[in-house]
């Protein structure tokens, strides 16, 4: 078969040098079956005047196809595709709009519900004011400073160092700080072996669920929760039982009841502005946790994501600090401290289950990022992130009060909440039966995201007018904006 190149096309404006454009062309084609073994491709001038480039672009192409084993030269006969090289069933090419394309789908089988977790981020529309489900101004982020320590590195002899593989478990620097800011903020007696660095705070509770959990275990779990913590835990096979969450926190009687009847393996809780509720878990049931687990002989995960924004008083210390028995594993990241895209979180634990958890870690994903990790362990020594938590702590302190606000004086009557002590959002609920599902829709269509409120229960069929309304990443122009469409959206849906 001689091929006459009239099935190939060329852009000029892609980065791709030409000639690899038609090599890969051809090569695509063999690959399809269009063009068989020992078939002839035409000359270099033909194919040069078919394609409108010099003669010396079609020499090139088909000098990397012999280059590649793609095709064989012979002599005073010509350009010839490779003899030993499979025969392949030609693709009906007129028919089929798509060939070339990357297809949609594997050929093999691939279970399309081996993993259960619909969720993926979406961005909301660009033009849209958001009020998320609480996360930091990525705007107050100390971004220079971190530029800085970035730089400082650049000049240092010993950059190549940070460069290549290093520790499993995270800088040393970091964690030799991270072990000091820790002691200083939340009486933490800890040294760096206690540490793991991870990407996040959900990769520390993954690590650990896949560690401690066998299929079938029993784990606890406040309801409503956070369900990226629940969904993990059934991941991993356990059975979750929820309790409720009250204004004092998890129900710690549900809790005892279920450790009477079952083998628990263990508890999450969120004992510090527990999300979605923002409520803290009182000393009382906090004490009587910590009982528990030493009985019952369960883990607790103490997931303490923004454990530094504290407004109305000091913050309450976290289980860890008064944990003496090595029931505890603490859980935290600079995440929720800093930027969602500063991906540092930690995990502390006894030095037992850090081994295994570096170890898995060195599975998923070798290491974290050295210079990213060194920077920060350099904001941490020089005072700059202690510097940055005083300063956000202040926005964030006026930014809820606005906040709520506004809610009281443009929703009074439609919405009831309380004001939280810390944390980046409110939890607040549509009075009158308006769901938060109607409400999402029509504040999108006026410019607003903002929560259906399908985050929060882990049965997704639950009714319930819940919404976690995040102020931190809001300007006080930007919420005054956000608060009036939500309050005119609302007062609709109620035929006001």
């Amino acid at each position: 078969m001689t091929y006459t190149g009239s099935l190939l096309s060329i852009d000029k404006n892609l980065q791709i040098p030409v000639y690899l454009q038609i090599a890969n062309g051809i090569i695509a084609h063999i690959r399809q079956g269009v063009l068989k073994p020992g078939s002839a491709l035409p000359g270099s001038r033909i194919l040069a005047t078919t394609l409108y480039v010099h003669r010396k672009t079609i020499v090139a192409a088909y000098d990397e196809l012999y280059a590649q084993s793609w095709v064989d030269t012979f002599p005073r006969k010509g350009i010839f595709v490779a003899k030993n090289l499979p025969d392949v069933t030609p693709r009906n090419i007129v028919a089929d709009s798509k060939t070339g394309s990357y297809p949609e789908k594997t050929f093999f089988m691939v279970d399309q519900n081996k993993i259960p977790f619909p969720e993926v981020f979406k961005a909301p529309p660009a033009y849209n004011l958001i009020i998320n489900d609480g996360y930091p101004d990525t705007r107050l982020a100390p971004v220079e400073l971190l530029v800085r320590e970035y730089r400082r590195f650049a000049n240092y002899h010993f950059l190549p160092k940070y460069l290549t593989y290093g520790p499993e478990q995270g800088s040393e620097n970091l964690r030799i700080e991270l072990a000091r800011f820790l002691a200083d903020t939340r009486g933490l007696n800890i040294s760096p072996e206690h540490i793991l660095i991870t990407k996040g705070a959900q990769m520390a509770i993954y690590l650990t669920a896949e560690i401690l959990i066998t299929k079938n275990d029993t784990v606890i779990a406040g309801d409503p929760g956070f369900l990226g913590a629940n969904d993990i835990f059934k991941h991993a096979g356990a059975n979750l039982e929820l309790v409720p969450v009250d204004e004092y926190g998890m129900d710690m009687d549900a809790v005892e009841e279920i450790c009477k009847r079952k083998k628990v393996k263990l508890i999450y809780v969120i004992p510090h502005h527990h999300r979605p509720t923002t409520v803290t878990l009182s000393s009382e049931r906090r004490m009587r946790l910590l009982e528990l687990a030493t009985r019952y002989r369960f883990a607790i995960v103490e997931d303490d994501y923004d454990y530094d924004y504290h407004y109305s008083s000091s913050p309450i210390l976290p289980l860890a600090s008064l944990d003496y028995c090595g029931s505890v594993i603490y859980i935290g990241s600079f995440s929720k401290t800093i930027a969602p895209g500063i991906r540092i979180g930690f995990m502390i634990s006894p030095k037992n289950l850090i081994i295994q958890a570096t170890r898995l870690r060195k599975l998923i994903d070798r290491q974290g990022e050295q210079l990213l990790e060194e920077a920060m362990a350099n904001l941490l020594k020089n005072g700059d992130i202690g510097r940055h938590l005083k300063k956000s702590n202040k926005i964030y302190h006026e930014r809820r009060d606005m906040f709520c606000q506004l809610l009281q004086k443009n929703l009074e009557g439609l919405v009831e909440f309380n004001v939280p002590d810390g944390g980046f959002a409110v939890w607040m609920k549509y009075l009158n039966g308006i769901k938060p599902q109607d409400v999402a829709e029509k504040a999108l269509s006026a410019g607003l995201s903002i929560s259906n409120g399908t985050a929060y229960f882990d049965d997704e069929n639950y009714q319930h007018h819940y919404i976690r309304a995040g102020f931190a990443s809001l300007t006080p122009k930007e919420m005054e904006d956000a608060i009036e469409i939500l309050a005119r959206v609302v007062k609709k849906l109620n035929g006001l």
